[in-house]
Protein backbone atom coordinates (compact mmCIF):
# COMPACT_ATOMS: atom_id res chain seq x y z
CA UNK A 1 0.00 0.00 0.00
CA UNK A 2 1.45 3.19 -1.23
CA UNK A 3 2.18 5.41 1.85
CA UNK A 4 2.56 8.79 2.68
CA UNK A 5 4.00 10.51 6.05
CA UNK A 6 3.94 13.81 6.87
CA UNK A 7 6.44 14.55 9.53
CA UNK A 8 5.02 17.78 11.14
CA UNK A 9 7.93 18.92 14.14
CA UNK A 10 8.17 22.16 13.00
CA UNK A 11 4.43 22.50 12.17
CA UNK A 12 3.21 22.98 9.03
CA UNK A 13 2.90 25.68 5.62
CA UNK A 14 1.24 25.43 2.23
CA UNK A 15 4.41 26.41 0.78
CA UNK A 16 6.23 24.12 2.98
CA UNK A 17 3.93 21.64 2.17
CA UNK A 18 4.37 21.34 -1.20
CA UNK A 19 7.57 21.46 -1.50
CA UNK A 20 8.04 18.25 0.42
CA UNK A 21 5.93 16.41 -1.65
CA UNK A 22 7.40 17.85 -4.56
CA UNK A 23 10.53 16.42 -3.60
CA UNK A 24 8.95 13.02 -4.04
CA UNK A 25 7.88 13.04 -7.96
CA UNK A 26 10.35 11.80 -10.13
CA UNK A 27 12.20 14.04 -12.78
CA UNK A 28 8.77 13.74 -15.28
CA UNK A 29 6.42 14.51 -12.86
CA UNK A 30 8.00 17.25 -11.81
CA UNK A 31 8.20 18.86 -14.74
CA UNK A 32 4.61 18.12 -15.63
CA UNK A 33 4.12 19.92 -11.97
CA UNK A 34 6.20 22.65 -13.05
CA UNK A 35 4.40 23.16 -16.15
CA UNK A 36 0.51 22.78 -15.01
CA UNK A 37 1.36 25.30 -11.85
CA UNK A 38 2.65 27.89 -14.39
CA UNK A 39 -0.04 27.35 -17.03
CA UNK A 40 -3.12 27.53 -14.05
CA UNK A 41 -4.36 31.01 -15.44
CA UNK A 42 -3.37 32.10 -11.87
CA UNK A 43 -3.01 36.01 -12.73
CA UNK A 44 1.03 36.97 -12.47
CA UNK A 45 1.88 34.00 -10.52
CA UNK A 46 5.08 31.59 -11.16
CA UNK A 47 5.82 28.87 -9.05
CA UNK A 48 9.68 27.97 -8.70
CA UNK A 49 11.62 25.30 -6.56
CA UNK A 50 14.68 26.38 -4.93
CA UNK A 51 17.71 24.32 -3.45
CA UNK A 52 17.90 25.54 0.03
CA UNK A 53 19.43 24.27 3.31
CA UNK A 54 18.10 24.50 7.07
CA UNK A 55 20.28 22.97 9.96
CA UNK A 56 22.46 21.31 7.45
CA UNK A 57 19.67 19.40 5.84
CA UNK A 58 19.04 20.25 2.00
CA UNK A 59 15.88 20.81 0.52
CA UNK A 60 13.56 22.62 -1.32
CA UNK A 61 11.55 26.15 -0.75
CA UNK A 62 8.66 26.42 -3.10
CA UNK A 63 9.23 30.17 -4.17
CA UNK A 64 5.59 31.68 -5.17
CA UNK A 65 5.87 35.25 -6.79
CA UNK A 66 3.13 37.70 -7.88
CA UNK A 67 4.02 40.01 -10.83
CA UNK A 68 7.83 38.55 -9.71
CA UNK A 69 7.61 39.58 -5.90
CA UNK A 70 7.91 36.98 -3.49
CA UNK A 71 5.09 37.49 -0.66
CA UNK A 72 7.23 36.71 2.52
CA UNK A 73 9.64 40.00 1.18
CA UNK A 74 6.51 42.31 1.93
CA UNK A 75 5.74 41.88 6.10
CA UNK A 76 2.39 42.93 6.88
CA UNK A 77 -0.92 41.33 8.50
CA UNK A 78 -2.85 38.94 6.71
CA UNK A 79 -6.15 36.71 6.64
CA UNK A 80 -6.80 37.21 11.04
CA UNK A 81 -4.24 39.47 11.37
CA UNK A 82 -1.50 37.82 12.67
CA UNK A 83 2.20 36.67 11.79
CA UNK A 84 3.08 33.65 10.82
CA UNK A 85 7.01 32.71 10.23
CA UNK A 86 6.09 29.98 7.57
CA UNK A 87 3.61 31.68 5.05
CA UNK A 88 4.53 33.73 2.90
CA UNK A 89 3.43 37.42 2.56
CA UNK A 90 2.68 40.25 -0.41
CA UNK A 91 1.14 43.59 -1.19
CA UNK A 92 -1.54 42.47 -3.63
CA UNK A 93 -4.21 41.71 -0.64
CA UNK A 94 -7.95 41.53 -1.56
CA UNK A 95 -10.55 40.49 0.84
CA UNK A 96 -12.08 37.72 -0.92
CA UNK A 97 -14.77 35.71 0.17
CA UNK A 98 -15.39 31.95 0.07
CA UNK A 99 -17.68 32.00 -3.42
CA UNK A 100 -15.26 34.05 -5.05
CA UNK A 101 -12.10 32.11 -4.07
CA UNK A 102 -14.11 28.72 -5.41
CA UNK A 103 -14.78 30.71 -9.23
CA UNK A 104 -10.93 30.87 -8.85
CA UNK A 105 -10.46 27.37 -8.53
CA UNK A 106 -12.81 26.18 -11.15
CA UNK A 107 -11.36 28.27 -13.50
CA UNK A 108 -7.96 26.66 -13.48
CA UNK A 109 -6.48 24.30 -15.67
CA UNK A 110 -6.61 21.06 -13.79
CA UNK A 111 -8.33 18.03 -13.21
CA UNK A 112 -11.85 18.25 -11.68
CA UNK A 113 -10.28 16.24 -8.95
CA UNK A 114 -7.63 18.49 -7.90
CA UNK A 115 -10.46 21.43 -7.93
CA UNK A 116 -12.86 19.40 -5.76
CA UNK A 117 -9.63 18.76 -3.43
CA UNK A 118 -8.88 22.34 -3.14
CA UNK A 119 -12.02 23.69 -2.81
CA UNK A 120 -12.89 21.20 0.18
CA UNK A 121 -9.72 22.86 1.95
CA UNK A 122 -10.62 26.24 1.49
CA UNK A 123 -14.34 25.17 2.77
CA UNK A 124 -12.59 23.86 6.17
CA UNK A 125 -10.78 27.49 6.53
CA UNK A 126 -13.84 29.87 5.82
CA UNK A 127 -15.78 27.48 8.50
CA UNK A 128 -12.61 27.45 10.93
CA UNK A 129 -12.99 31.43 10.51
CA UNK A 130 -16.09 31.76 10.95
CA UNK A 131 -16.77 30.24 13.96
CA UNK A 132 -13.09 32.09 14.82
CA UNK A 133 -15.50 35.47 14.64
CA UNK A 134 -18.98 34.66 15.51
CA UNK A 135 -20.14 35.19 12.21
CA UNK A 136 -21.93 32.93 9.06
CA UNK A 137 -19.31 31.23 6.62
CA UNK A 138 -21.12 34.09 3.96
CA UNK A 139 -20.19 36.72 6.07
CA UNK A 140 -16.26 35.53 5.97
CA UNK A 141 -13.51 37.70 4.45
CA UNK A 142 -10.02 36.10 3.18
CA UNK A 143 -7.32 38.26 3.28
CA UNK A 144 -3.83 36.75 3.33
CA UNK A 145 -5.33 33.08 2.23
CA UNK A 146 -7.55 34.42 -0.20
CA UNK A 147 -3.88 35.87 -2.17
CA UNK A 148 -3.01 34.33 -5.13
CA UNK A 149 0.15 32.82 -3.81
CA UNK A 150 -2.18 31.17 -1.09
CA UNK A 151 -4.04 29.86 -3.47
CA UNK A 152 -1.48 28.30 -5.74
CA UNK A 153 -0.21 26.60 -2.08
CA UNK A 154 -3.40 25.03 -1.79
CA UNK A 155 -3.44 23.85 -5.59
CA UNK A 156 -0.52 22.75 -5.19
CA UNK A 157 -0.79 20.63 -2.75
CA UNK A 158 -3.71 19.03 -3.86
CA UNK A 159 -2.02 18.77 -7.82
CA UNK A 160 1.13 16.88 -5.75
CA UNK A 161 -1.50 14.21 -4.22
CA UNK A 162 -3.05 13.80 -7.57
CA UNK A 163 0.11 12.91 -9.22
CA UNK A 164 1.50 10.98 -6.47
CA UNK A 165 -1.78 9.34 -5.85
CA UNK A 166 -1.31 7.59 -2.00
CA UNK A 167 -3.67 4.64 -0.93
CA UNK A 168 -2.93 6.03 2.69
CA UNK A 169 -1.88 9.53 4.00
CA UNK A 170 -0.78 9.69 8.01
CA UNK A 171 0.86 12.49 9.68
CA UNK A 172 2.95 12.90 13.11
CA UNK A 173 1.48 15.03 15.84
CA UNK A 174 1.50 18.82 14.83
CA UNK A 175 4.10 20.95 16.37
CA UNK A 176 2.02 23.96 16.73
CA UNK A 177 5.07 26.22 18.50
CA UNK A 178 4.09 28.86 21.83
CA UNK A 179 3.87 31.83 23.26
CA UNK A 180 2.17 34.88 21.54
CA UNK A 181 1.92 36.61 18.09
CA UNK A 182 1.36 40.36 17.39
CA UNK A 183 -1.78 40.71 15.49
CA UNK A 184 -4.02 44.01 14.45
CA UNK A 185 -6.80 43.48 17.46
CA UNK A 186 -3.48 43.14 20.34
CA UNK A 187 -1.15 39.70 21.31
CA UNK A 188 -2.57 36.45 20.19
CA UNK A 189 -1.95 32.72 21.76
CA UNK A 190 -0.35 30.73 19.92
CA UNK A 191 -2.14 28.76 18.18
CA UNK A 192 -4.43 31.39 16.98
CA UNK A 193 -8.00 30.62 16.87
CA UNK A 194 -8.92 29.49 13.42
CA UNK A 195 -5.68 27.66 13.40
CA UNK A 196 -7.10 25.94 16.71
CA UNK A 197 -10.31 25.30 15.43
CA UNK A 198 -8.80 23.37 12.10
CA UNK A 199 -6.69 21.32 14.36
CA UNK A 200 -9.81 19.94 16.52
CA UNK A 201 -9.52 16.13 16.69
CA UNK A 202 -5.57 16.48 15.51
CA UNK A 203 -3.06 15.96 18.44
CA UNK A 204 -0.92 18.73 18.72
CA UNK A 205 1.76 19.67 20.67
CA UNK A 206 3.81 23.16 21.78
CA UNK A 207 6.82 23.47 22.52
CA UNK A 208 9.81 25.70 22.99
CA UNK A 209 10.18 27.55 19.53
CA UNK A 210 8.36 30.68 20.29
CA UNK A 211 5.86 31.65 17.43
CA UNK A 212 3.43 30.41 14.85
CA UNK A 213 4.46 27.32 13.65
CA UNK A 214 1.29 25.59 11.73
CA UNK A 215 -0.38 28.51 9.55
CA UNK A 216 -4.28 27.80 9.08
CA UNK A 217 -3.47 26.72 5.33
CA UNK A 218 -1.02 24.09 6.65
CA UNK A 219 -3.59 23.22 9.43
CA UNK A 220 -6.61 22.71 7.07
CA UNK A 221 -4.39 21.08 4.52
CA UNK A 222 -3.40 18.23 7.19
CA UNK A 223 -6.93 18.07 8.26
CA UNK A 224 -8.30 17.76 4.74
CA UNK A 225 -5.57 14.79 3.61
CA UNK A 226 -4.67 13.25 6.41
CA UNK A 227 -6.27 9.91 7.39
CA UNK A 228 -4.81 9.82 11.18
CA UNK A 229 -2.03 10.93 13.06
CA UNK A 230 0.82 9.20 15.03
CA UNK A 231 4.01 7.31 14.97
CA UNK A 232 5.21 6.38 11.85
CA UNK A 233 4.35 3.02 11.02
CA UNK A 234 6.42 0.11 9.73
CA UNK A 235 6.76 0.80 5.76
CA UNK A 236 9.58 0.29 3.54
CA UNK A 237 10.88 4.18 2.63
CA UNK A 238 11.60 4.63 -0.86
CA UNK A 239 11.90 8.74 -0.86
CA UNK A 240 11.95 11.09 1.73
CA UNK A 241 11.00 14.88 0.93
CA UNK A 242 12.20 17.93 2.27
CA UNK A 243 9.81 21.12 2.24
CA UNK A 244 12.03 23.86 4.14
CA UNK A 245 10.21 27.02 5.33
CA UNK A 246 11.52 30.79 5.58
CA UNK A 247 12.98 31.51 8.46
CA UNK A 248 15.80 29.86 10.72
CA UNK A 249 15.48 28.80 14.24
CA UNK A 250 18.10 27.89 16.35
CA UNK A 251 16.19 24.86 17.95
CA UNK A 252 16.09 22.84 14.97
CA UNK A 253 16.02 22.36 11.04
CA UNK A 254 12.58 24.20 9.77
CA UNK A 255 11.41 21.78 7.40
CA UNK A 256 8.54 19.48 6.82
CA UNK A 257 9.45 15.92 6.06
CA UNK A 258 7.38 13.73 3.84
CA UNK A 259 8.50 9.55 3.83
CA UNK A 260 7.27 7.79 0.71
CA UNK A 261 6.75 4.36 0.72
CA UNK A 262 4.97 1.03 0.69
CA UNK A 263 3.26 0.12 4.30
CA UNK A 264 1.29 -3.02 5.03
CA UNK A 265 -2.18 -2.00 5.01
CA UNK A 266 -3.49 -2.33 8.93
CA UNK A 267 -6.73 -1.01 10.53
CA UNK A 268 -7.06 -0.82 13.84
CA UNK A 269 -9.12 0.92 16.58
CA UNK A 270 -10.43 1.09 20.23
CA UNK A 271 -13.86 -1.21 20.47
CA UNK A 272 -16.40 -1.46 23.91
CA UNK A 273 -17.02 -4.99 25.02
CA UNK A 274 -20.16 -5.29 26.93
CA UNK A 275 -20.85 -8.80 28.61
CA UNK A 276 -23.86 -10.25 30.67
CA UNK A 277 -25.06 -13.53 32.26
CA UNK A 278 -29.10 -14.42 31.28
CA UNK A 279 -30.69 -17.53 32.64
CA UNK A 280 -34.37 -16.25 32.74
CA UNK A 281 -35.42 -14.99 29.29
CA UNK A 282 -36.73 -17.14 26.64
CA UNK A 283 -34.89 -17.44 23.52
CA UNK A 284 -37.46 -15.33 21.86
CA UNK A 285 -37.42 -12.49 24.22
CA UNK A 286 -33.27 -12.83 23.97
CA UNK A 287 -33.32 -12.55 20.28
CA UNK A 288 -35.39 -9.72 20.13
CA UNK A 289 -33.61 -8.40 22.21
CA UNK A 290 -30.22 -8.80 20.10
CA UNK A 291 -31.91 -7.35 17.22
CA UNK A 292 -33.00 -4.15 19.29
CA UNK A 293 -29.37 -3.55 20.56
CA UNK A 294 -27.91 -3.96 16.55
CA UNK A 295 -31.01 -1.56 15.57
CA UNK A 296 -29.47 0.95 18.09
CA UNK A 297 -26.19 0.71 16.64
CA UNK A 298 -24.02 -2.12 18.11
CA UNK A 299 -21.72 -3.45 16.02
CA UNK A 300 -22.47 -7.11 16.92
CA UNK A 301 -24.82 -9.04 19.42
CA UNK A 302 -24.36 -12.44 20.04
CA UNK A 303 -25.28 -15.24 23.12
CA UNK A 304 -23.24 -18.20 23.90
CA UNK A 305 -24.45 -21.04 26.30
CA UNK A 306 -23.36 -21.27 29.61
CA UNK A 307 -24.01 -22.34 33.12
CA UNK A 308 -25.30 -20.08 35.58
CA UNK A 309 -25.77 -19.88 39.44
CA UNK A 310 -27.02 -22.81 41.37
CA UNK A 311 -26.40 -24.87 37.98
CA UNK A 312 -29.45 -22.92 36.07
CA UNK A 313 -28.31 -23.00 31.86
CA UNK A 314 -28.50 -19.69 30.79
CA UNK A 315 -26.70 -17.37 28.05
CA UNK A 316 -23.95 -14.85 28.45
CA UNK A 317 -24.68 -12.14 26.09
CA UNK A 318 -21.80 -9.91 24.41
CA UNK A 319 -22.42 -6.72 22.86
CA UNK A 320 -19.66 -4.68 20.92
CA UNK A 321 -19.79 -1.38 19.90
CA UNK A 322 -18.02 1.83 19.47
CA UNK A 323 -16.81 3.76 22.41
CA UNK A 324 -19.07 6.96 21.75
CA UNK A 325 -22.27 4.55 21.74
CA UNK A 326 -21.61 3.31 24.99
CA UNK A 327 -23.76 4.63 27.12
CA UNK A 328 -26.81 4.76 24.88
CA UNK A 329 -26.14 0.44 24.29
CA UNK A 330 -25.66 0.14 28.34
CA UNK A 331 -29.58 1.43 28.56
CA UNK A 332 -30.99 -0.18 25.86
CA UNK A 333 -29.11 -3.74 27.47
CA UNK A 334 -31.15 -2.64 30.57
CA UNK A 335 -34.21 -2.12 28.89
CA UNK A 336 -34.49 -5.35 26.51
CA UNK A 337 -33.01 -7.47 28.72
CA UNK A 338 -33.58 -9.00 32.31
CA UNK A 339 -30.14 -8.66 33.43
CA UNK A 340 -29.45 -6.45 36.43
CA UNK A 341 -25.72 -5.52 35.21
CA UNK A 342 -22.97 -5.81 33.38
CA UNK A 343 -19.21 -6.17 32.72
CA UNK A 344 -17.70 -3.03 30.32
CA UNK A 345 -14.18 -3.55 28.85
CA UNK A 346 -12.27 -0.97 26.18
CA UNK A 347 -10.56 -3.08 23.65
CA UNK A 348 -8.04 -2.58 20.82
CA UNK A 349 -9.97 -3.84 17.56
CA UNK A 350 -7.99 -5.01 14.68
CA UNK A 351 -9.69 -5.44 11.30
CA UNK A 352 -9.27 -5.98 7.75
CA UNK A 353 -9.99 -2.75 5.42
CA UNK A 354 -13.70 -3.49 4.47
CA UNK A 355 -14.51 -2.04 0.71
CA UNK A 356 -17.22 -3.41 -1.94
CA UNK A 357 -16.62 -4.08 -5.57
CA UNK A 358 -19.04 -5.60 -8.09
CA UNK A 359 -18.93 -7.74 -10.73
CA UNK A 360 -21.52 -8.45 -13.64
CA UNK A 361 -22.41 -11.98 -14.39
CA UNK A 362 -24.48 -13.54 -17.08
CA UNK A 363 -27.62 -13.37 -15.08
CA UNK A 364 -27.19 -9.34 -13.55
CA UNK A 365 -24.88 -7.90 -11.11
CA UNK A 366 -23.26 -9.07 -7.67
CA UNK A 367 -21.79 -7.13 -5.12
CA UNK A 368 -18.50 -8.91 -3.60
CA UNK A 369 -17.05 -7.62 -0.03
CA UNK A 370 -13.19 -7.10 0.17
CA UNK A 371 -11.02 -7.65 2.87
CA UNK A 372 -7.49 -6.34 2.86
CA UNK A 373 -5.09 -6.04 5.03
CA UNK A 374 -2.26 -7.73 7.22
CA UNK A 375 -1.16 -9.50 4.53
CA UNK A 376 -4.17 -10.94 3.81
CA UNK A 377 -6.83 -10.46 0.78
CA UNK A 378 -10.51 -11.60 1.24
CA UNK A 379 -13.49 -11.75 -1.14
CA UNK A 380 -17.29 -13.03 -0.95
CA UNK A 381 -20.11 -12.74 -3.14
CA UNK A 382 -22.82 -10.97 -1.14
CA UNK A 383 -25.08 -13.36 -0.34
CA UNK A 384 -28.77 -11.49 -1.00
CA UNK A 385 -27.13 -10.60 -4.54
CA UNK A 386 -26.18 -14.13 -5.34
CA UNK A 387 -29.82 -15.43 -3.64
CA UNK A 388 -32.09 -12.96 -5.69
CA UNK A 389 -30.21 -14.25 -9.10
CA UNK A 390 -30.81 -17.92 -8.18
CA UNK A 391 -34.06 -17.59 -7.42
CA UNK A 392 -35.12 -15.40 -10.27
CA UNK A 393 -33.19 -17.55 -12.85
CA UNK A 394 -33.96 -21.09 -11.51
CA UNK A 395 -30.71 -21.94 -10.74
CA UNK A 396 -28.57 -23.40 -7.79
CA UNK A 397 -27.31 -21.16 -5.46
CA UNK A 398 -23.89 -22.16 -6.11
CA UNK A 399 -23.90 -22.09 -9.46
CA UNK A 400 -24.96 -18.07 -9.15
CA UNK A 401 -21.75 -17.89 -6.72
CA UNK A 402 -19.04 -19.72 -8.12
CA UNK A 403 -19.47 -17.71 -11.84
CA UNK A 404 -19.27 -14.66 -9.67
CA UNK A 405 -16.14 -15.64 -8.20
CA UNK A 406 -14.41 -16.65 -11.45
CA UNK A 407 -15.38 -13.18 -12.53
CA UNK A 408 -13.49 -11.67 -9.36
CA UNK A 409 -10.34 -14.15 -10.11
CA UNK A 410 -10.22 -12.39 -13.56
Amino acid sequence: MKTLYLECHMGAAGDMLMAALYELLDEDRKKVFLDTMNGLGLPGVEVAPVAVKTGGIAGTHMKVTVHGREEHEHHHEHHHDHDQHHERRHEHHHHATPGHIGEIINGLSLPQEVRDRARRVYDAIAQAEAQAHGCGVGDVHFHEVGAMDAVADVVGVCYALHLLDPDLITASPVHVGSGTVKCAHGMMPVPAPATANLLTGVPIYGGEVQGELCTPTGAALLKTFVQSFGPMGEMDVEKIGYGVGTKEFSQQANCVRAFWGEEEPRESGDIVELVCNIDDMTPEALAFACQRLLDAGALDAYTTPGTMKKGRPGWVLTVLCGPDREDGIVRQIFAHTTTNGLRSRLAKKLYLKPDVRQVQTQWGPVRVKTARGFGVTRAKPEFEDVAALAREHGLPYETVFQAAMRLLER
